[in-house]
């Protein structure tokens, strides 16, 4: 890293560097100043790319002796130790690169906050040298200094017609330039002056709004599996640190980065690679936070904490967040770029009408495009930190015009509508096999997968004191269907009917069908089978959540016209949680390709659907619809793959998000029409000779922050 030392004192250094350090890079420079031994404290300039860092000797047993081999006095010892610790501080700033502040990188627990003092500071400059400039430079110093600065906009327009667009930039060239051509150096100072400040300001609100999402997202939980000694711990995240040891099963999230110690899984990595297909991760390969296994089991030694790696993450998702812009905001952004070279034909216009420089200059200063892109991001991004903080995650603007324009909700049942935690009711045992043989065996078997029912058979063996000993092989997750393995060399199934009776062609007597007939009325099901012998069937009670009859209400409210809950359990209890839930359409007996080609068939009448789920099941039907939600309680595949994840799992989140999403697409094409008339409006005044130039694009910068700061107030939810 090149630096120059500025100043120091015993204990302290000021260093200045190549140039300013970019907001994102602020914290990792201090986290890798810090990482040098004799550093103490660090504090970053990022404006004026300056660096303070305190520093002391590192504490050592040598002590250093004369060159007549007698022992140091105690100053002498001091001042050499000092020496070495400042030469040790030197030597760790040259030896920092990119890669070394990219590293540390993953060790922050933040990302630097734009703050207003940094603001007021920057404008105090602008104004500052400004007026100085303008009172006490004499004139030929102070056009020479208003010609070097033009070099800016200069290159700015030109890289911009070099790369074949006629934007904005060019048009600021173009109407500083034209004061120049006049001879006027004071206007061409005072333009330049204005258009600092204004995009000073836009970028100081962008970025305080990019940086409350940013922040509104890693406030949300998440939760590993750590391994601490013979035991699986569930921790927070956030407390897991290098060198901790995670398990990471079937539809669970990898929230760290780290490398696998052993076992297999195949990883989905849509989110970092945009690969569709999950890639196999094996003994020595790497795995990333932000991803999810889809099939298998691995143990993960953790690289980093987990701060950084969400925080990475997150990161992206925000920037990525710019390609799923919607429509409406896409259109507008086009419809901005398309109107600057209107601009530049107005402006010859009035030049070729009025013979006026003032009134052509007038007609390049004010442009839509800054004004309509600005708005239109940061009255996203308001929302989307919003929807954070009230418990929803969505990943771009596209996802808000999608749920507001929605006519169709088609709903999962069980952790949907249904209890994420619903209960054991009752246990059959068959064929010699007792109650507590069953459940024991039954919950050693679903331990195994993060799913609403099986957390309910693992729960209820748990209260029953029912301890068990694995002696099955390593269990196979048959997606929607359940779990198969096998046991003292003989195959073993559990899920549902369809699977346990039909695919597997376990024979059930009309005996214990009529029983089970009886004790499973109105209720889910897993049937157990070893060896193509039924021994045991486990009744589930899926209470319906609280608050659902209501939001279903509400929805129905805000527009609405169908909700229709898929369920691949069986008919008797689809329909009693229907009715309970308020919902008068459903299908049972659903496998995922079912629930999939129902979606599809909805798409092509022309309805606008969205997906409620939370199984490793769900994921082909969120997909296929418009906007796929998924709850928080659900598998991590399904969060990966919806485009909103509503992280308390409550139904009423869904009810703001498309009250919120409505509010959006309210906001944004009143702020459109406001911003069309506004700078019309000074168009008009300007060509006129009504105002000034400069003072059109006081007004025209002053509107676009204003629109903004408007456009970034909490919405009605």
């Amino acid at each position: 890293m090149q630096y120059t030392l500025v100043s120091e004192i015993p204990g302290r250094l000021r260093i200045r560097l190549a140039g300013h350090v970019p907001p994102a890079d602020v914290e990792p420079l201090r986290v890798a100043l810090e990482k040098c031994p004799e550093v103490t404290a660090v504090t970053v300039y990022p404006r004026i790319g300056s660096v303070a860092v305190c520093f002391a000797p590192v504490a050592t047993s040598v002590t250093p002796a004369l060159t007549d081999g007698s022992a140091s006095a105690p100053a002498d010892v001091a001042h050499a130790a000092m020496d070495a610790a400042r030469a040790s501080v030197l030597a760790w700033v040259g030896m920092l690169d990119a890669a070394a502040i990219d590293d540390a990188r993953c060790d922050c627990a933040g990302v630097y906050a734009p703050r207003t003092g940094d603001l007021l500071m920057q404008i105090a400059e602008l104004v500052g040298f400004h007026y100085l400039r303008r009172w006490f430079l004499p004139e030929p110093l102070r056009i020479a200094w208003t010609v070097w600065s033009y070099r800016t906009f200069l290159r700015a327009g030109l890289k911009a017609l070099l790369s074949g667009h006629l934007s904005v930039p060019v048009l600021d060239a173009a109407a500083v330039g034209i004061s120049f051509v006049k001879g006027d150096f004071t206007t061409a100072g005072s333009t330049m002056f204005l258009l600092n400040i204004g995009e000073a300001l836009e970028d100081y609100t962008k970025a305080r709004s990019q940086h409350e999402l940013i922040y509104s997202l890693l406030a949300m939980p998440e939760h590993a599996k750590r391994i601490e000694g013979d035991k699986e711990v569930s921790v927070p995240a956030s407390e897991l640190a290098g060198g901790d040891l995670v398990v990471i099963r079937t539809g669970m999230p990898v929230c760290v980065d780290g490398t696998v110690e052993r076992g297999l899984a195949m990883v989905n990595q849509a989110n970092l690679t945009g690969e569709p297909l999950a890639v196999e991760r094996t003994v020595g390969d790497s795995v990333y936070a932000g991803t999810a296994v889809e099939d298998g089991e691995v143990f993960v030694r953790v690289k980093h904490g987990a701060s950084g790696t969400k925080l990475r993450s997150i990161v992206s998702m925000v920037e990525q967040s710019e390609d799923l812009k919607s429509e409406t905001e896409s259109r507008r952004e086009h419809l901005a770029d398309a109107i600057v070279p209107w601009n530049f034909l107005l402006a010859g216009v009035v030049a070729l009408t009025t013979r006026s420089l003032v009134k052509t200059s007038a007609a390049l200063m004010v442009d839509y495009s800054c004004a309509l892109k600005l708005t239109g991001s940061i009255a996203v991004l308001s929302a989307m930190s919003q929807s954070a903080k009230a418990g929803f995650t969505v990943k771009g603007s596209r996802h808000f015009e999608e749920i507001a324009a929605a006519d169709t909700i088609v709903f999962d049942k069980t952790g949907t509508l249904t209890e994420a935690t619903p209960s054991l009711s009752s246990v059959m045992a068959f064929n010699g096999w007792r109650r507590d043989q069953v459940l024991r065996f039954a919950a050693c078997l679903e331990e195994h997968f993060p799913h609403p029912v099986a957390r309910a058979v693992v729960r209820a063996a748990e209260e029953r004191n029912l301890k068990h000993r694995e002696r099955h092989a390593e269990v196979e997750y048959v997606v929607a269907h359940g779990i198969a393995s096998s046991l003292d060399g003989e195959r073993v199934v559990i899920g549902s009917r369809h699977f346990v009776v039909e695919d597997e062609r376990v024979e059930v007597t009309d005996e214990q069908a009529a029983q089970i007939a009886m004790e499973t009325e109105g209720l889910s099901s897993l049937y157990l089978a070893v060896s193509g012998e039924l021994v045991g069937v486990l009744a589930i009670a899926d209470p319906i959540k609280q608050g659902v009859p209501e939001a279903m209400a509400e929805l129905k409210a805000l527009g609405i016209k169908h909700l229709v809950m898929l369920t691949g359990d069986n008919e008797v209890a689809a329909a009693r949680v229907a009715k309970a839930a308020g919902i008068t359409e459903f299908q049972a007996n659903l496998l995922p390709e079912n629930k999939h080609a129902y979606i599809e068939k909805m798409r092509a009448k022309g309805h606008r659907v969205v997906m409620v789920g939370d199984g490793v099941n769900d994921s082909p039907s969120l997909s296929a619809a418009n906007v796929g939600v998924a709850m928080g309680n659900g598998a991590a595949i399904a969060k990966e793959v919806a485009d909103i994840t509503l992280t308390q799992s409550d139904m009423a989140a869904l009810v703001g998000l498309r009250r919120l999403s409505c509010e959006l697409m309210q906001r944004m094409n009143g702020t459109f029409t406001k911003i069309m008339v506004f700078n019309s409006s000074l168009l008009a005044l300007g060509i006129a000779g009504v105002i000034t130039p400069q003072f059109s694009s006081l007004l025209h910068n002053s509107s676009t922050v204003l629109f903004s700061l408007r456009d970034s107030h909490p919405y009605e939810m």
